[in-house]
């Protein structure tokens, strides 16, 4: 028989205060299965979304979490409120900057510039 501790309730609060879920996860399930859950739900007329899993992260008590972890692993006993509903902050990494681009194309140049007075 499942105890309820096996199952957590879990809101993922995005940057811009809105949230996805709350939806119920196994304490068995790793960091990972909540960013594919993220990403499969993140809403559609929201820019900058995430387009993988490596794009997330998440933040529990002030926590990155680990994608290898379990959410039994990552609940914080002081935190978490038994039978309640716990918010994990999501973070998206922008895509890379057109300079970082530039700069693996475009090798820089070694200038020499010398003033004589």
């Amino acid at each position: 028989m499942a105890s309820v501790q096996d199952q957590l309730e879990i809101k993922f609060r995005l940057t811009d205060g809105s949230d996805i879920g709350p939806k119920t996860f196994p304490a068995a399930s790793s960091v990972a299965t909540l960013k594919e859950s993220v990403v499969a739900q993140w809403p559609k007329e929201k820019e900058n979304g995430p387009r993988t899993v490596k794009d997330v992260k998440l933040i529990s008590a002030g926590k990155i979490l680990e994608n290898n972890k379990t959410l039994g692993e990552c609940q914080s006993p002081l935190c978490d409120i038994p039978s309640g509903v716990t918010t994990m902050h999501v973070v998206v990494q922008p895509p890379p900057v057109e300079k970082e681009k530039k700069a693996i194309i475009e090798p820089k140049q070694n200038k020499c510039v010398c003033v004589i007075l």
